[in-house]
């Protein structure tokens, strides 16, 4: 069976050419051959930004770039003809596509409606500040643009929480409507009920609003024909809503319709009691993103051999969709975590050649893109495609130093020359005897990731592995080595001296030195 890997197919920074669907159609069959099986696309929908959006302040979920709304047709990323055939073309190359779903915020309200309501403290939503008193609130969506094609629902105040604008005032602020409370079960680590995000606060289990999005969610899916979704803010939505929404939309589809989740803490036991017992979805496994983030900016301070302690895919592999970094953690993004280029790599070996987890690829870490600040990962193609060809079998894990850590893959008969080993250290360079299993005994491991020689496989099945100082290494059986492709792009690059990343002077750790990677490989 072929080891899944998930592509997030989008950055935050994207060009707002309406091109991008286009873009991945083109791009569907080279994903596929590199080992994608699943591919998480952009909101659709037309956001209040129209064609410069990145769709998480939601207009109109029912406009999928069909519409003149907002002061276009085509979104960010093009039309819904374009949408609806990149769908198409990524499955017939065996790609599976996952709808991005943002229900809880809206934005760009057509009309203005006079709501009572009261001023709450942004620190703590159940306090309140003074007395209610009318606010003037952009909250009457007719849609004038799509008229009711496809749902005759028009929303007005009574659909929401609240709001975060008062226009009659000028004035900021969050507002809780009269006769309005916040959803209980949602994230109360923060601001003590964590319900409001941003825009006008969608009130889910309001029953008419509840009726609109089970209608909206099960047009999208026969509409789009799409195989998964991808949930955004589940933490600021009512946790018993999402429970009651997906099942309606298994049941309309008959099918699974596998679901990943954003639940936006680096507290494993927060997403732990999200899940529950039933486990109605997958989560994208923050807390090991910022083990991925601190380690990269720690100078070789982080213990590498508790890297997945209190994570997602150490207490519940089967859920977990790991990933290094996404749209949300590139620069000057509120959520800013941006993974250090000099770590990369071995990142992106911690969640692709490991058993557990599904591994999610960043856009912007495997494709340039005009804006991101981001240098491609050039080793990444090459990991992928050792994840789609060599990395299956046992896994024997040697995580007993805290700079150097290593495991391998034994490999299996089903898949040909596979198996691997691997060491990584974020601090000074070293060695690790590995066991890789007495089917590979007498066999030579070449170094296909870093610059490392050859490693001879003794008779019970031991290699000395080694890796020089915060570098990542990963060696394969010579006979696989020799036919990867992307191992040519890898090793073509001019030899150069390893060295540990070192803080500069006066630097913070966002500033850590990058020379190790970004040297190797010259844009």
């Amino acid at each position: 069976m072929q080891n899944g890997t998930m592509l997030q197919g989008f950055s935050w920074y994207l060009p707002a050419d309406g091109q991008h669907w286009n873009r991945l159609a083109r791009l569907a069959p080279q994903l596929a051959h590199m080992g994608i099986t699943a591919v998480w696309l952009p909101p659709a929908y037309k956001s209040f930004e129209a064609a410069t959006g990145v769709g998480y302040g939601v207009y109109d979920l029912w406009d999928l770039g069909e519409f003149d709304q907002c002061g276009s047709v085509r979104t960010k990323y093009g039309t819904k003809q374009e949408y609806l055939a990149a769908i198409k073309a990524l499955q017939r190359e065996g790609v599976q596509v996952l709808a991005d779903v943002v229900l809880n915020q809206r934005f760009g309200g057509d009309e203005r409606e006079q709501v009572c309501a009261c001023e709450v403290d942004p620190d703590d939503r159940t306090k309140q500040l003074g007395e209610e008193r009318d606010i003037s609130a952009w909250t009457r969506y007719s849609f004038p643009g799509r008229g009711d094609r496809y749902s005759d629902f028009h929303w007005d105040w009574t659909c929401f929480h609240g709001t975060d604008w008062d226009e009659s005032a000028r004035k900021s602020g969050i507002y809780l409507f009269s006769g309005k409370h916040w959803d209980d079960d949602v994230d109360h680590s923060d601001n003590k009920n964590y319900d409001y995000l941003m825009g006008s606060d969608v009130d889910v289990n309001d029953s008419r609003v509840f009726k609109e999005l089970i209608s909206w969610g099960q047009w999208y899916l026969k509409e789009t024909g799409v195989d998964g979704l991808r949930l955004d803010a589940l933490k600021h939505i009512s946790r018993s809503f999402y429970r009651s929404w997906l099942a309606a939309m298994r049941a309309a589809a008959g099918r699974e319709v596998f679901t990943v989740g954003e639940y936006w803490s680096g507290d494993v036991k927060a997403l732990v009691d999200y899940l529950g017992d039933d486990k109605p979805m997958s989560l994208f496994d923050v807390p090991l993103h910022y083990k991925l983030f601190f380690a990269s900016n720690s100078w070789g301070a982080l213990d590498l051999s508790r890297i997945f302690d209190d994570t997602l895919v150490s207490v519940d592999p089967v859920h977990a969709v790991t990933f290094v970094d996404n749209h949300d953690t590139q620069p000057r993004q509120a959520l800013q975590s941006t993974v250090e280029s000099w770590f990369k790599p071995s990142a992106y070996m911690l969640i692709l050649l490991r058993a557990a987890g599904y591994p999610c690829v960043f856009y912007a870490d495997l494709f340039s893109a005009t804006g991101d600040e981001l240098p491609t990962v050039h080793e990444l193609p090459l990991l992928m495609e050792i994840r789609q060809r060599l990395s299956y079998g046992e896994q024997r894990d040697y995580f007993n130093n805290p700079s150097l850590i290593g495991w391998t893959r034994e490999g299996d008969d089903t898949h040909s020359a596979s198996g691997l080993a691997v060491v990584i250290t974020d601090a000074k360079g070293g060695t690790k005897r590995m066991l890789v299993g007495k089917r590979h005994a007498g066999e030579t491991f070449s170094c296909v990731v870093g610059q490392e020689g050859s490693v001879e496989i003794d008779e019970d099945g031991y290699g000395e592995f080694a890796t020089p100082a915060g570098c990542g290494s990963v060696y394969v059986c010579a006979d696989a080595a020799a036919t990867l492709e992307h191992d040519k792009l890898v090793r073509s690059a001019e030899e150069f001296i390893c060295e540990a990343p070192s803080p500069r002077t006066g630097a913070q750790p966002a500033s850590v030195n990058t020379a190790p990677y970004t040297q190797r490989h010259p844009q």
